[in-house]
């Protein structure tokens, strides 16, 4: 096996232990960030006299060859080398002799891999941040359509006051813009460089660590060597960020199960985002949305992990630091997935206007704008929201909606009611007389379309 070490030791690990140390077969994922990383080094070697300039343009143009190779898949990821940066540190040696023995001076593997996994994982961020805004842009879109589609609006999955289909899919809207904004604290906080923390306690060398951060795209260098390189905070960060996307993703798609059921019927899915079964002709599954939600356990373990990871560690750098990997990784790739997954998926759904309209209509979903009704006609409000209840067990018992039930009776209750209760309590008056800043009127929806359009092209 090619090591970095192993002039203290008399013998080689077993077999098994190597491949129980190694992680090369899932960091090899980030090649890119650690040659990256090594040419800012070499470049900052030489500023400042370590290297003569011959020697760093020897190992940049090596690192460049190499980086080439790997990215056309000329290059083997071998499971003789330990992990990438042994890779990629054992090649250069190969390829430019013992040149290539001078890239490590003033380095260690531990600022190394924390520098690795920092700009992975602030580039991962990044992008997940640009999924995060097309998954908006087809939110907001579907709002712009939606304007006046009339839906019935739950607490307890029970219907309770009426709104509109523009309104329901704004509050995901403002989930998503918190995750971006979540994205936007998270990557500002990545912003030092550890590079030239070596091993825990810095380096005799004069490096100038500034420059190296400098180069790297960072705010400047790590304040704490030993925190540097003993840091994963970024990486718990994210996993916490990509967890509450996934848990918005999931709230999501438990609403479109069910607005795609024969009971609902809000909904139809394109068949591009559907299944159907092997044994029952008539299934239309929404598989998509079904695996969405059920692919939120795989980011929550992640997060859990790493927590569990860190939290009894000693400081400064631990082995088992090394499992910080495998589970962001997964985590990354399946909240981008579904990401992706879900824009589509909203993207090319068709809903019925009419379907949720008539839904809206029953459940008694304007019974509070009945007790308004008799407050603005001077009865106190819990005396109005009895008089309302009562109506409501007598619509039961008549098997009708308020809508529906005769003005005689509405003035057993209460002789406050007039001919005007049934336009006070029409779909359109229960959602057009809403006029507090966030509410479904259309008019307001209609503002909040625009001012998310113009967030779409600050953001975008």
């Amino acid at each position: 096996m090619a090591q970095l070490w192993g002039g203290r030791f008399n013998k080689g690990v077993t077999a098994f232990v190597n491949d129980f140390n190694a992680s090369i077969m899932f960091d090899n994922r980030f090649y890119r960030q650690d040659i990256r990383g090594s040419i800012a080094h070499v470049t900052m070697l030489a500023k400042q006299g370590i290297l003569t300039d011959e020697e760093r343009d020897v190992i940049i143009k090596g690192l460049e060859e190499i980086l080439a190779d790997m990215n056309e898949g000329k290059l083997e990821i071998s499971t003789k080398y330990e992990d990438i940066h042994s890779l990629v540190e054992s090649e250069l040696i190969r390829r430019v002799g013992d040149t290539g023995k001078k890239l490590h001076t003033g380095r260690s593997r531990n600022d190394q891999v924390v520098l690795d996994m920092k700009m992975y994982v602030r580039d991962e961020a990044i992008e997940i941040r640009t999924l995060l805004v097309a998954w908006i842009r087809v939110l907001v879109g579907q709002m712009e359509k939606n304007l006046e589609t009339y839906m019935p609006g739950f607490t307890h999955l029970q219907k309770a006051q009426p709104v509109t289909l523009a309104h329901h899919l704004g509050a995901y809207v403002e989930m998503a813009k918190r995750d971006v904004s979540r994205m936007d604290d998270s990557v500002a906080r990545m912003g030092t460089c550890p590079l030239g923390s070596a091993a825990l306690a810095g380096t005799t060398y004069p490096l100038d660590r500034a420059y190296t951060a400098e180069l790297l795209g960072f705010d400047g260098p790590t304040a704490n060597s030993m925190d540097s390189v003993s840091d994963r905070d970024h990486i718990c960060e994210i996993l916490f960020n990509m967890s509450v996307i996934m848990m918005h993703l999931s709230r999501f798609c438990e609403e479109v199960i069910m607005w795609a059921s024969n009971e609902y019927r809000f909904v139809e899915l394109d068949d591009a985002y559907c299944t159907g079964s092997s044994i029952m002709p008539q299934k239309k599954n929404a598989d998509v949305a079904e695996l969405i939600r059920g692919k939120v356990g795989r980011v929550y373990g992640a997060l859990m992990s790493i927590l569990t990871v860190m939290k009894g560690l000693p400081m400064a750098f631990n082995k088992d630091m090394q499992e910080d990997k495998e589970g962001l990784f997964d985590a990354i790739d399946t909240t981008k997935d579904c990401l992706i997954a879900a824009a589509g998926m909203l993207e090319t759904a068709v809903f019925r206007p009419e379907v949720m309209r008539a839904s809206a209509t029953g459940g008694f979903i304007n019974a509070t704008d009945v007790a308004d009704y008799l407050v603005n006609h001077g009865m106190p409000f819990r005396d109005a929201h009895g008089v309302t209840g009562r109506l409501v067990l007598r619509c039961i018992d008549l098997n009708c909606a308020l809508d529906d039930l005769p003005l005689d009776e509405y003035r057993k209750e209460s002789e406050l009611f007039e001919a005007d209760i049934y336009q006070t309590i029409s779909l359109e008056t229960c959602v057009n007389k809403r006029i507090t800043v966030g509410c479904p009127n259309p008019k307001l929806m209609g503002e909040t379309v625009v001012a998310y359009k113009a967030w779409l092209a600050e953001n975008e």
